[in-house]
């Protein structure tokens, strides 16, 4: 099955934010119609279709395992100590993509923004702080702050 026909928990969001369904935007994408906003959510998508996808897996998995009417011969410390572990991963990969696609869609700009500033106009630089850490995601390394 193609990640486009999988479903995912931000799709409605999705479709909200660039107001089409989820499988035109992927066709304006293949038509090199997306803009990089789209792009990169359409990205983030198709990695969180896949994550959740492996997370009802284990799910799924481990209520097999445990279900009223098993037999308990067939329940093994081990391979559920795996599933969890697996869970744990998978859940926290989830987290990460729905916490960067959330991002993301809160701060595009709107459709009916100016995609650029108009000429003869200067940029302004604002001084301010840099942002404080995000939340701890997979794979990301604190460093220490000056």
């Amino acid at each position: 099955m193609r990640v486009v026909d999988k479903s995912s928990s931000r799709d409605a969001a999705l479709q909200e934010a660039f107001g089409a369904e989820v499988a035109e935007m992927y066709v304006q994408a293949a038509r090199g119609e997306a803009n990089a906003a789209l792009q990169r959510a359409l990205e983030l998508r198709s990695f969180l279709a896949i994550v959740e996808e492996q997370v009802a897996r284990v799910r799924d998995r481990v209520h097999a395992a445990t279900a009223a009417d098993g037999a308990m011969d067939d329940l093994r410390a081990e391979e559920l100590r795996w599933d969890a572990d697996w869970l744990q991963v998978a859940l926290a990969g989830r987290d990460g993509y729905t916490a960067a696609l959330d991002e993301l869609l809160r701060t595009m700009p709107s459709p009916h923004q100016a995609a650029a500033p108009r000429r003869g106009m200067s940029p302004r630089i604002a001084a301010t702080a840099p942002p404080a850490p995000a939340a701890s995601r997979p794979g990301a390394v604190r460093t220490p702050r000056p």
